[in-house]
């Protein structure tokens, strides 16, 4: 199987390239991404818990799902695919504001990305993918925020980095 190419962009998310995943964190090159925040109507968040066997940060908590854009697909269209893909649902996006971020990880390897962060609704249960997710739940923003400061080990290093960003959005705009 192909490794999976991220899109390397500059600063003003211009694409300049393509690169192996693994090799754009090791080099921790500047490439595109993109963070899913889903909400039910009692404004919680879905947070997943990443599979046990990934590579990096198992069993962490995240946002509902993360990843790369694909050559030629938009946002929106790698946001859905990815949803899909790791919690078995489908949802229509919104993209809120991007970002660039970097941060390293335990392992060696470094995201550095400019992230494309989105929105979306849903209030059904997701069909969980064992292989990307070993759990998730609905969780209050002011709780997350809290649960952040007690228990920062216990979320992904660029949730952390991407949930302190949604949050000023939300104070900052209303949805």
């Amino acid at each position: 199987m192909k490794e999976e190419q991220v899109i390397l962009v500059n600063a003003n998310d211009e694409p300049i390239g393509l690169m192996n995943k693994l090799e754009a964190h090791e080099k921790a090159v500047l490439h595109r991404a993109f963070s899913v925040f889903v909400l039910n109507d009692k404004n919680e968040v879905m947070l997943q818990q990443r599979a046990h066997h990934k590579y990096h940060s198992p069993l962490l908590w995240t946002n509902t799902c993360c990843s790369h854009q694909r050559a030629g697909e938009t946002n929106i269209q790698a946001g859905k695919r990815r949803l899909e893909e790791e919690m078995g649902f489908v949802t229509e996006l919104k993209e809120l504001f991007h970002f660039i971020y970097k941060a390293p990880f335990d392992n060696g390897l470094t995201e550095h990305e400019l992230d494309h962060v989105m929105i979306g609704y849903y209030n059904g249960e997701p069909a969980i993918n064992p292989e990307e997710v070993e759990g998730w739940k609905w969780m209050d923003i002011e709780a997350i925020r809290e649960d952040m400061k007690n228990h920062p080990e216990i979320y992904t290093v660029w949730f952390k980095i991407i949930f302190d960003e949604f949050y000023h959005y939300l104070e900052d705009h209303k949805l």
